[in-house]
């Protein structure tokens, strides 16, 4: 799907379900990453993120488009176009659009943080952090002495 053919879908859809013409622009936006779609309040357009549609197909997408219409169409009437606003809530329920869009399979892979582990040359506590730690500039926490990386 094109932002061509996005735009078309966005106006077709406001006009069926809000009764109301979409006059702005609606296109994919490849960096959103964790949100399926985006209103943004200054130049009301609206941005998609086409990881949802390529993984849940068309019937997402539109769920999405409704949702950000929503926020859209009561932003321009000076309603409350916010999450928790019951003007909001009403119009979701209305239009049959989703509070939340359904989650990517897509699993981003957790970084493996190393443990670094650290040891007091005085007392020979032992210290296990996630983080590196300056070892000139700090000291054992127990008794004051010099701590060194243990490889």
């Amino acid at each position: 799907m094109t932002n061509d053919q996005l735009q078309m879908l966005t106006e077709s859809i406001s006009n069926e379900l809000f009764n109301k013409t979409f006059k702005h622009n609606a296109y994919f936006n490849p960096r959103l990453r964790t949100t399926g779609g985006r209103y943004m309040l200054s130049t009301h357009d609206i941005e998609i993120n086409r990881k949802y549609y390529e993984e849940h197909g068309l019937e997402e997408l539109e769920g999405i488009i409704k949702h950000e219409l929503c926020h859209y169409h009561l932003h321009i009437e000076g309603k409350g176009y916010k999450h928790r606003d019951k003007d909001f809530r009403w119009l979701l329920k209305s239009v049959g659009a989703p509070r939340h869009c359904s989650p990517l399979t897509e699993v981003v892979e957790a970084k493996v943080r190393v443990l670094r582990i650290y040891e007091c040359t005085n007392c020979n506590y032992i210290f296990e952090r996630k983080r590196r730690v300056n070892t000139d500039r700090y000291v054992c926490g127990k008794c004051r002495g010099r701590i060194i990386e243990k490889v």
